[in-house]
């Protein structure tokens, strides 16, 4: 699936208020952008990634400089609470 179209899905999720905060802002779409594109090969839809990578940006601090990607090693417990909210399938 073309990144384009992930991109597309979460920007409809994010306006729809069902995975990020209303004023998520350039920062934060960023580093959803980058893990949107890190998990792009996982055999997961595209909605299923934006609503992930949307809920681990949310759990991360506004000071955090480690990508969602990174961060998520460290953070197993978020890892599985954003899985189970985005419905991702093993």
């Amino acid at each position: 699936m073309k990144i384009s179209v992930a991109v597309a899905v979460l920007s409809g999720v994010m306006l729809l208020g069902a995975a990020a905060p209303a004023f998520a802002n350039a920062d934060d779409a960023k580093w959803i952008k980058q893990c949107v594109a890190d998990n792009k090969d996982e055999g997961q839809s595209a909605e299923t990634i934006a609503v992930y990578c949307s809920c681990m940006d949310n759990k991360m601090s506004n000071n955090e400089t480690r990508s969602i990607t990174q961060w998520e090693k460290s953070h197993p417990a978020a890892q599985e609470a954003c899985s189970k909210q985005a419905h991702w399938k093993d």
